[in-house]
């Protein structure tokens, strides 16, 4: 494998000599024979923008001789009866031995018109200009019209320079993927040229010999293309002559680029090159143990890509030195806090800052300063770690502005973006003005949609908008968000942000209880997030949760605690998640009857120096979850001031569904005070919220407690009264809405406490025939939820 030039390069320079020649070129294909050569001349053009392309190409097929015939064949050259790729055939099998493309290499340089400073050097020591060479190769003293400054001038020395750099055995090697590379020209060339077509397809010399490629010399010199292997168009095993090491490194960028990007991992086909290319002992750019070191990441296995993490390093510091140690020390830091090392990642994110500022690398050191920011959001636990260690940022609001302001002043608006982000979310958990939180949404999706290069913020952006309408209640709008970010974002995004997108909304949707909708949600991720380890658990856990709390609703608490016990064996990968998985084993403990133990770790969460407690809805879901134990407990006026309390808090920071849940609870309150009428007027004011809310077990409890209410207010009056009966009847409408609910989610305790309820009516009505009714209902249901289990 070659440094830079490769047969393609060298059929790319046959063509632009082709184009510098007087009347071969006519003016009707001028413009579009240099535009094809601008295409694979400028990286621009032929890298960047078609990444999609180098990454799934085959470097067997990069720049095959099919490329040339298909651009080159529709155009007429001003030769009659021949086409320029006609022509340019010729020119490549003119090429007949090493000696040629050594001689027509060398000359390049008279392809290049003379510079201002060449012709003034040439009137002052008065020499002429020679005649024009008649001759197909230009002479060393011919210069023709091709500017050294442009970018085919450019391309020309590039090669030329690379050429004279190269060795002798490489410039063989060279000739000999020339010879392979054009052999699938050689039927059309014969058919144009037939008097040429006596010549050996491997060297001229070997013609003038009288020597075939079996004879013993011609072995020796084309070990590899002499056996036959003129007549086919196959490539031999391990051919790397056709791209070069340059082409390559440009391919590995490509790829690092898009597994940063999308945090995925190295696709199977990269993988099997390296692997081919490392056994056919062909020179691997260093860029590939950083690749390797990506893969390894993604897939967990830190042992190896600790170790390639170090090779590329190392390699680097040969030619960048100091300048990529940062870089090394970032990447150390975030593999080590991926692995749970969590002092040793600071310990280097530290050493990492002090090098960027020291090297005055901006970029590195924002990122850092963002790394740290995010890190203890994270990991509260490690707070104190990031506060003792040497005061790298402040409190979340100070180091907030920190970031804002470093962002601004080097124009990094990715990171703005993200800080504007973190901001809305830390004014989300901390309860401050909607406004102000949808405002600072709009200030990063502004500056992802105008001012970024990317669309990386799209991702955390559309996750921000959807969790901020869940909290003000609205879900249908953040339902839409999701669906906007999958349809719109989803194809460039980052797999984490498509993977926590599909979560929320399998969340929404467990809400409803569609279940089996949310299964296949999370089932329709992407494959590639099933390859990342981190990415894989993340979606086990997350799903086992919405499993764990289907078989709760259901009743099957053997199987849930079984459930519940694996997932957090399993390790959970985040906080949020963590508090979640808590909440299921507090409802399993509650639903087994162990109010004791359940109460104990709500306290014991409560009483947690590390816990996330600043998030106000945290705080309004354990004030709840304890007023709500005590009201299982039988002890519903304990909770009074736990509930006022929670109401105080959510409503300050509009967390709606928190402030309805206190609002039941509440009522629930006033219902054992006989304050009936009061906790009818308090639900009637939040049920059709809470409807629109899609929330099914809130809106069923809510139910459940309104009749409680209306049953409370038919006893205060008269018996068989019209207003009694009324209340009667409103109760039992009720109690259908809450039974309906609560078969939405197949909650089968609260199923079977409804039909109690109605029964219990019925039969205090005197209708006995419904109470019976009802009451084999019941017993049918308990069975058909027992044979579900079986």
């Amino acid at each position: 494998m070659g440094r830079f030039l490769t047969p393609a390069k060298i059929t790319l320079l046959v063509l632009a000599y082709l184009y510098t020649e007087d009347d071969v070129v006519p003016s009707s294909a001028a413009t579009n024979v240099l535009r094809f050569l601008l295409k694979n001349v400028l990286p621009a053009a032929d890298k960047a923008s078609s990444g999609t392309t180098l990454a799934s190409q085959d470097p067997d097929e990069f720049l095959p001789v099919s490329v040339f015939e298909s651009e080159l064949s529709c155009h007429d050259s001003a030769r009659p009866g021949r086409t320029l790729y006609d022509l340019l055939l010729r020119h490549l099998w003119s090429i007949n031995c090493a000696h040629s493309l050594d001689a027509f290499i060398t000359n390049l340089p008279c392809l290049l018109a003379k510079t201002r400073e060449q012709i003034l050097r040439d009137r002052e020591r008065r020499e002429q200009p020679p005649p024009p060479s008649s001759s197909e190769e230009p002479e060393e003293n011919v210069h023709g019209r091709i500017l050294g400054t442009s970018p085919l001038g450019a391309f020309i020395r590039r090669c030329h320079l690379e050429y004279i750099r190269l060795q002798f055995q490489d410039s063989i090697a060279l000739w000999q993927d020339f010879i392979s590379y054009r052999l699938p020209t050689r039927q059309a060339f014969e058919k144009k040229h037939p008097l040429d077509s006596s010549t050996s397809g491997l060297d001229a010399n070997l013609s003038e010999m009288n020597i075939d490629s079996s004879h013993p010399i011609a072995r020796i010199m084309y070990a590899r293309l002499a056996e036959g292997r003129e007549e086919e168009e196959e490539k031999p095993p391990h051919y790397h002559g056709v791209f070069s090491i340059q082409d390559v490194e440009k391919l590995m960028e490509f790829q690092v680029a898009e597994m940063q990007r999308l945090g995925s991992r190295l696709p199977k086909g990269m993988k099997a090159r390296l692997q081919e290319m490392g056994k056919s002992g062909a020179v691997v750019p260093k860029l590939g143990h950083y690749l390797i070191f990506l893969d390894s990441w993604r897939a967990g296995n830190f042992s190896s890509a600790l170790d390639n993490l170090h090779r590329y390093f190392d390699y680097a510091m040969q030619s960048r030195e100091r300048g990529c140690y940062q870089y090394a020390l970032l990447n150390l830091a975030i593999l080590q806090a991926d692995s749970g090392s969590y002092a040793e990642a600071l310990s280097a994110m530290q050493e990492a800052i002090a090098v960027a500022r020291e090297n005055k690398d901006v970029a590195c050191l924002n990122f850092c300063m963002s790394w740290v920011y995010h890190f203890g959001r994270s990991f509260p636990g490690e707070r104190r770690h990031i506060a003792t260690a040497s005061g790298i940022l402040g409190n979340e609001v100070e180091g907030l502005a920190f970031l804002k302001a470093r962002a601004r002043d080097a124009e990094m608006w990715t990171l703005l973006s993200t800080s504007l982000l973190s901001e809305a979310k830390l004014g989300l958990q901390y309860g401050d003005s909607l406004a102000v939180v949808f405002e600072n949404i709009a200030k990063a999706s502004y500056l992802s949609t105008v001012k970024a290069a990317d669309q990386k913020a799209m991702g955390p952006l559309m996750l921000m908008r959807s969790a901020a309408y869940s909290r003000a209640g609205l879900t249908h709008m953040s339902w839409w968000a999701g669906q906007a970010f999958l349809q719109s974002y989803a194809k460039d995004a980052p797999l984490e942000d498509v993977l926590k997108s599909k979560c929320r909304m399998a969340v929404l949707l467990v809400h409803r209880g569609r279940y089996d909708e949310a299964t296949e949600v999370l089932n329709s991720t992407p494959p590639e997030v099933l390859k990342v380890v981190k990415y894989q658990r993340y979606l086990t856990v997350y799903a086992g949760m919405l499993k764990a709390r289907r078989l709760l609703h259901r009743e099957d608490l053997n199987a849930a605690e079984h459930l519940l016990e694996r997932l957090r064996g399993q390790g959970v990968p985040e906080a949020e998640m963590a508090f979640n998985l808590l909440l299921l084993e507090i409802d399993l403990l509650v639903r087994q009857g162990n109010l004791t133990r359940a109460l104990d770790k709500v306290e014991g969460v409560v009483g947690k120096p590390d816990r996330e407690i600043g998030d106000i809805s945290i705080q309004t879901q354990l004030l709840n979850l304890k007023a709500r134990i005590l009201a299982e407990s039988g002890f519903p006026l304990k909770g009074f001031s736990l509930v006022m309390r929670a109401s105080q808090i959510a409503f300050r920071g509009r967390l709606m569904p928190a402030l309805w849940e206190s609002t039941g609870l509440l009522a629930n309150i006033l219902n054992e005070l006989h304050e009936f009428n009061a906790a009818a007027d308090v639900l009637v004011s939040i049920i059709p919220r809470i409807l629109e809310f899609q929330d099914c077990h809130m809106a069923a409890r809510s139910f459940g407690l309104l009749a409680d209410a209306n049953m409370g207010m038919a006893g205060a009056e008269e018996e068989q009264s019209t207003r009694q009966k009324e209340f009667t009847s409103r109760a039992v409408e009720n109690i259908d809405h809450a039974y309906e609910q609560f078969r939405r989610v197949e909650d089968l305790k609260g199923q079977l406490e409804m039909l109690k309820k109605k029964a219990t009516i019925m039969h205090w009505r005197g209708d006995l025939v419904l109470a019976n009714d009802t009451a084999t209902q019941y017993l049918e249901l308990t069975k058909q939820y027992r044979a579900q289990r079986v």
